[in-house]
């Protein structure tokens, strides 16, 4: 019952969005899916442009400044000139802020337009050492996940002024990233802009959540079909603070799943018993799209599966928590509820 009434809620929400924007049934088929409202699951999840949006007016450093450390240290930053961020989120940040002429590398995960030609450093949260040296960075900027222990410690043996940033789990760090990276870089003030914007323009996202007598259940699974790797994300896996904000329920965390990820089973997902399915992008282009994801373990038994109700969102933005999550919460929205006008 609970299922029916669910599920005649979402779809009359997106008649309603269907009849205001003017366009009829798409009709999915193949690899496509459908959303939990009925859309086409590879209309709704078609991705813009991927860039960031630097501030219009961004400061100039303020230099030097000595900031503390997620590992404990205080770290004095004298030069902006040459900045080396070793993850996608901090690249995104720095870039953001509008610092990104004095990027000189990346992580494997920043894939927005803007940092595209930059030389790769990081994989996989494992930097390498020499490349960045290589570089002759002013400052680097780490996770408190960069590794390995000995590749951070050669950077800093060398003199380079490196700043580790504690890791985003919900939205509630957004603003506290943002200001760590613009304290650290001497651009306080263009972190505090930064923040506020996006502050702003996440709560516009999260207006735009309809309200429904039931909230949707959504599974966040992790898939890499090329490394034979299927996770159904729990507590800690860092999408409930985002399912949470676009209405729905964390089907892993609500059953019980208090760590980051379990394996894939039939018994975990019966106990999660998903409406819809959240997957990265490209995650889900690895097992064959939509037809391949509901041939995994228990996938199509659940109401998500039955459905073809998949939920895709860029790898590189997904758990980011930064200046473009208000993006994602308003992709969510709008392939849970239909694109609404």
């Amino acid at each position: 019952m609970r299922r029916t009434r669910l599920a005649g809620a979402l779809t009359a929400v997106l008649a309603l969005a269907l009849a205001a924007t003017g366009c009829g049934d798409g009709g999915g088929s193949g690899t496509g899916g459908t959303t939990p409202g009925g859309a086409p699951a590879a209309q709704a999840a078609s991705a813009a442009p991927d860039r960031v949006e630097p501030l219009a007016a961004p400061a100039a450093p303020r230099l030097p400044v000595t900031v503390p450390s997620a590992d404990g240290r205080a770290v004095t930053v004298a030069s902006t000139d040459r900045i080396v961020p070793l993850s996608g989120s901090l690249n995104e940040i720095v870039f953001t802020l509008g610092l990104g002429g004095k990027v000189v590398a990346r992580d494997i995960t920043a894939t927005f337009e803007q940092a595209a030609g930059l030389p790769v450093v990081t994989r996989a949260h494992d930097v390498s050492a020499e490349s960045v040296l290589s570089l002759r960075p002013t400052v680097v900027l780490a996770e408190s996940t960069t590794g390995p222990a000995e590749a951070v410690a050669q950077i800093r043996d060398a003199g380079i002024p490196l700043v580790v940033v504690k890791p985003a789990k919900e939205l509630a760090d957004v603003g506290t990233r943002i200001d760590a990276v613009a304290a650290a870089l001497g651009v306080r003030d263009s972190g505090t802009a930064l923040k506020d914007r996006t502050e702003q323009r996440i709560d516009a996202a999260r207006n735009g959540v309809p309200a429904l007598p039931e909230k949707p259940r959504v599974a966040f699974l992790y898939v890499r079909g090329s490394a034979a790797v299927y996770l159904l994300g729990g507590a800690g896996s860092g999408a409930s603070s985002l399912l949470e904000a676009a209405g729905a329920v964390d089907a892993g965390k609500e059953s019980g799943l208090t760590k980051d990820f379990t394996p894939l089973t039939s018994e975990a997902l019966a106990q999660a018993a998903p409406d819809a399915i959240l997957v990265m992008r490209k995650g889900l282009e690895s097992v064959g799209g939509v037809d391949g994801l509901v041939k995994l373990p228990g996938v199509a038994q659940t109401p998500a599966g039955a459905g073809r109700r998949v939920v895709s969102v860029d790898d590189g933005v997904l758990l980011n928590y930064g200046p473009r999550t208000d993006q994602v919460l308003k992709s969510l929205v709008g392939q849970l509820y239909g694109e609404r006008k």
